[in-house]
C-alpha cells in the first residue's frame, strides 16, 4: 500500500525500471502517512448507546432497508473460514485517539465494525496498527501514543474472534518521520541493521504473545520493507516469532518488488500489497482492468497463484484513479463507478488466478462504516458508505469461489 513517489531520475534507464518507475512519478502507491494525515474523525460518545443502526452494505444509507440493531450474541460470520476457503477480508487500521477511548468503547466499536463486515459477507479481518521509527537511518523502533497496547489489541481481536472471523495481526511502520513521499518504509537504511533487528524483535514480542494467546491465524512480521528484504537478520527474528506464535508468520511485499524479483523472506506465507497502475480510461470495462492486472502479474508468474494473498487492494473513488490506484493524497472529482469497477475486476483476478483471497484497504477503526465519507476531507480510497463499492464487495464475498484448495507451487 505504499507510496514513495521517488524522482524518475534515480532509476536506471531500462525498459523494466521505466515501467516500474512511471507509477511512482504519477503517485500510484497508496500513501498512508499515518501521523497527522487522517482526515475526518467521527466524534462519538464513550458509549455504545449513541451508535446508529447500521445500513445494509450495498444499499444507500437511509434507504429504509436498514435492519434493526442486533445484539452482540447474534454477531456471527455466516460461514466461518476454514483452511482452503478464500479469505474474504478487510484491513482495519487502528490508531489510538488523542483522547483515549475507554475499553468498553473500543469493544463496542469493534462490534460495530464486525457487524458491518458480516453484512458484506466477509469471513476475515486484518487489524493493522502503527509503530514508529526516528528516521530513514534510525536503528530504533518504538510504540507511541497512537499505538494500541497488546492488551487493547487483544480486546478488539477477541470481538472478531468470537464473531468467527479469521484474524490477522499486522503492525506497520508509520512513515511520518521518513519525509514522505520521497522517504517511505521501503527505503529505510538503518545505521546498524543488527541493532534495528534487536529493536524490532523487542517491539514485536508482546504482540506476538498476545496474538498467540488469542489464537490469531496470521501475524505479519513486516510490510513493504523493500530495502530490508533478504537481510540475514530476518532468519533469527522469524525463528523467534515462530517460537512464540503458533499461527502463520507472513510478510506482505509491495507490488513493485513482488513483480520485479524474488521476495527473499524466511516466512511461511507471502502477501502482496497490490496497487498496479493501469493506463485506461475511466470508462474502462472490468475485462480491460482484469487484462491490466494479469499483465502485471505475468511479469512474476503466469497461471494460478494459489500461495498468494492480496494483502491490500483498493483504489480512489475518483477520476483518473486507474493510473494511480493507491494515490492517498490527491482529491480529483469523485467517481464511485471507478472504484466499484476496480473492486469487481480485482475479485475476478483473485478467482481466476486461484489466489488465497483479498483484503480491501481500508476502514479506519474509529470511523462509522455506515456513514458515507465526507469527500471534502476524506481519502478517496475510503469505500465504506459508498453503495456501488459495497455492492461489488458483497458480490465478491458471496461468490461461489471455493478457494485455492490444497497448496501447490505457484
Amino acid at each position: 500500500m505504499r507510496s514513495r513517489l521517488p524522482l524518475l531520475a534515480i532509476f536506471p534507464v531500462t525498459v523494466l525500471t521505466v515501467v516500474l518507475a512511471t507509477p511512482f512519478v504519477l503517485g500510484d502507491h497508496p500513501v498512508r502517512w499515518e501521523s497527522g494525515s487522517r482526515l475526518p474523525e467521527i466524534v462519538l460518545d464513550d458509549s455504545e448507546a449513541t451508535t446508529p443502526a447500521p445500513h445494509t452494505p450495498g444499499t444507500p444509507a437511509g434507504s429504509g432497508s436498514d435492519p434493526a440493531p442486533s445484539t452482540a450474541a447474534g454477531l456471527q460470520v455466516a460461514e466461518p473460514w476454514k483452511e482452503g476457503m478464500p479469505q474474504w477480508g478487510v484491513q482495519i487500521y487502528w490508531e489510538e485517539e488523542k483522547k483515549k477511548r475507554s475499553d468498553s468503547f473500543i469493544e463496542a466499536q469493534a462490534r460495530k465494525q464486525a457487524k458491518y463486515l458480516i453484512g458484506l459477507g466477509a469471513n476475515s479481518v486484518s487489524l493493522s496498527f502503527p509503530f514508529y521509527t526516528g528516521g530513514i537511518t534510525s536503528n530504533t523502533l518504538s510504540t507511541e501514543a497512537k499505538t494500541p497496547s497488546p492488551e487493547r489489541m487483544s480486546r478488539v481481536l477477541t470481538v472478531f474472534e468470537e464473531a468467527g472471523f479469521r484474524t490477522t495481526v499486522r503492525p506497520i511502520m508509520d512513515e511520518a518521520a521518513l519525509d514522505p513521499p520521497d522517504g517511505w518504509r521501503g527505503n529505510i537504511e538503518p545505521d546498524s541493521r543488527s541493532a534495528w533487528f534487536d529493536s524490532y524483535g523487542e517491539l514485536l514480542t508482546p504482540y506476538l504473545k498476545a496474538a498467540d494467546k488469542l489464537k490469531a491465524d496470521t501475524f505479519v512480521i513486516g510490510t513493504e520493507l523493500n530495502s530490508m528484504e533478504g537481510d540475514p537478520g530476518w532468519t533469527p527474528l522469524v525463528a523467534d516469532a515462530e517460537d512464540i506464535f503458533s499461527g502463520e508468520v507472513a510478510y506482505d511485499a509491495n507490488w513493485d518488488n513482488y513483480v520485479s524479483g524474488r521476495i527473499d523472506m524466511p516466512v511461511s506465507h507471502l502477501g502482496v500489497d497490490a496497487y498496479f497502475p493501469i493506463k485506461v480510461a475511466d470508462s474502462a470495462s472490468v475485462d480491460e482492468l482484469v487484462d491490466g492486472w494479469n499483465t502485471w502479474l505475468d511479469k512474476k508468474d503466469t497461471g494460478e497463484l494459489p500461495n498468494i494473498t492480496i494483502a491490500e487492494a483498493g483504489i480512489g473513488a475518483m477520476d483518473g484513479a486507474y493510473r494511480a490506484p493507491g494515490d492517498f493524497y490527491t482529491k480529483r472529482a469523485v467517481n464511485p463507478e471507478v472504484q466499484a469497477t476496480w473492486y469487481t475486476a480485482v475479485c475476478e483476478v483473485v478467482q481466476e488466478r486461484r489466489m488465497k483471497g483479498v483484503y480491501w484497504w481500508s476502514i479506519w477503526f474509529d470511523d462509522d462504516p455506515n456513514t458515507p465519507p465526507d469527500d471534502e476531507v476524506a481519502s478517496r480510497l475510503d469505500f465504506a458508505g459508498r453503495p456501488l463499492t459495497e455492492k461489488a464487495v458483497k458480490s465478491c464475498f458471496t461468490s461461489d469461489y471455493a478457494g485455492p484448495g490444497t497448496d501447490t507451487a505457484s
